[in-house]
């Protein structure tokens, strides 16, 4: 099986001014492409080979092969996770979820945030949803996710600096606030097994 790189499902400048077209177009064809690249050339003669992207991320050791078939099934996910600037938010059994775990959407965003910013280094943070239902912030250092750990993704934010420094040099503080802009809620609301 060879791994390929997702179109986007929008324009490099459809998140703009939040993320920008240089950063985008930086992120998906230089960032992206090399973990597809490096994984298709490192799992040749392996176990791996001719194996699904979520089998191997379920199945591989810490190393090259993990931390690029890591990043490239969080990247897949992530492009799907933001949308054009709107005022979405969640519905339904999300948001009662989301209110009855973290008191008020406003105090997940507020505590969504801080996750992103404990975070050291690069990695990710994550809205995660577990077995029995339900919900926790997650931080996970380099291609860390949930999937690793059984529990379903239903909303991360790259916070390694390619993912921002164009657009907002260090300031990691205020690209997770200019997130919340581009979050598409329906694909997490889809994602939720309420």
């Amino acid at each position: 099986m060879t791994h390929t790189l997702p179109a986007l499902p929008y324009a490099y400048n459809a998140l703009a001014p939040y993320i920008g077209e240089e950063t985008m177009t930086l992120h998906h064809t230089k960032h992206h492409q090399a973990y597809v690249d490096n994984l298709n050339r490192l799992v040749v003669g392996t176990q791996f080979e001719g194996m699904s992207l979520e089998d191997i991320v379920k199945t591989a050791p810490a190393g090259g092969i993990f931390n690029n078939a890591g990043q490239h099934w969080n990247h897949n996910q992530f492009w799907t996770m933001m949308a054009a600037p709107s005022e979405q938010t969640p519905t339904g059994a999300l948001m009662d979820s989301i209110v009855k775990t973290f008191g008020s959407f406003d105090d997940f965003k507020t505590k969504f945030e801080a996750t992103g910013l404990a975070t050291f280094g690069s990695g990710w943070a994550w809205l995660a949803q577990n077995a029995d239902g339900s919900l926790e912030l997650m931080s996970s250092s380099n291609a860390g996710n949930p999937l690793q750990h059984g529990k379903n993704a239903l909303l991360g934010v790259d916070v390694w600096e390619h993912a921002y420094y164009v657009d907002y040099r260090n300031r990691r503080a205020d690209y997770l606030k200019g997130f919340w802009s581009v979050v598409n809620w329906a694909n997490v609301n889809d994602r939720f097994n309420g």
